[in-house]
C-alpha cells in the first residue's frame, strides 16, 4: 500500500513558477515508477509527466515539454515536478500516482497507475 499526499500548488502569474512535491508513505517508493496527471474543469484527466522508479528515465507530454521537469529523491520517498513559464491553460488539479515497476516504463496511460494523491489545485493568472 502507498499513501500519496501532493502539496506545493496555488495561484500564480502566466510566466511564473511553482514546484510540486508528492510524499509517499511506505518503504518501497523506489519500487514505484511515479507520474503527474492533471485534470482541468471540464475535461479528461491527462498525463503530464512520469519518471523511472530509478529516476534514470522521463517522459513529458508535449504541451509540457522543455516547461515542466519531473525529478524524484529516493531517499526522501518524494517526486516532484517543477513548473516553469507557466501558461493559463497549465490550470488544473494535478495529482501524482504511482505505478509498480513490473515493466520497465512508466506508462502514459491512467490505468496503468495503482495509486493516486487528492491532488493540488494549480491556477494560473493572466
Amino acid at each position: 500500500q502507498v499513501q500519496l499526499v501532493e502539496s506545493g500548488g496555488g495561484l500564480v502569474q502566466a510566466g511564473g513558477s511553482l514546484r510540486l512535491s508528492c510524499a509517499a508513505s511506505g518503504r518501497t517508493f523506489s519500487r514505484y515508477h511515479m507520474g503527474w496527471f492533471r485534470q482541468a474543469p471540464g475535461k479528461e484527466r491527462e498525463f503530464v509527466a512520469a519518471i523511472t522508479w530509478s529516476g534514470g528515465s522521463t517522459l513529458y507530454a508535449d504541451s509540457v515539454k522543455g516547461r515542466f521537469t519531473i525529478s524524484r529523491d529516493n531517499a526522501k520517498n518524494t517526486v516532484y515536478l517543477q513548473m516553469n513559464s507557466l501558461k493559463t491553460e497549465d490550470t488544473a488539479v494535478y495529482y501524482c500516482a504511482a505505478q509498480y515497476y513490473s515493466d520497465r516504463y512508466p506508462s502514459r496511460e491512467i490505468s496503468g497507475y495503482d495509486y493516486w494523491g487528492q491532488g493540488t489545485q494549480v491556477t494560473v493568472s493572466s
